[in-house]
């Protein structure tokens, strides 16, 4: 892949899409290495420590992996 120094998103655009995936993956891994560095506001973090007790308090609840696969590969899904 081409330097990044001084690159534009113009230059990135450019880009063959499997290069553009392939950046997309390396800024993700930078931002996961650090996620200390993602801020989170209070209100989200409450709703997600809600959601972790709902999620303990019933594990079975939800969908199956293979429900949601099913649910997305034939489109069901939009109709929940």
């Amino acid at each position: 892949m081409s330097s990044m120094n001084n690159i534009s998103i113009a230059d990135i655009l450019e880009l063959p899409v499997q290069e553009r995936i392939c950046l997309v993956e390396l800024i993700w891994d930078s931002v996961a290495a650090v996620p200390e560095a993602v801020k989170i506001s209070p209100a989200l973090k409450a709703e997600l420590e809600a959601r972790l007790v709902e999620f303990e308090a019933n594990p079975e609840a939800g969908y199956s992996w293979e429900q949601v696969k099913s649910r997305l590969k034939d489109g069901s899904w939009r109709t929940a």
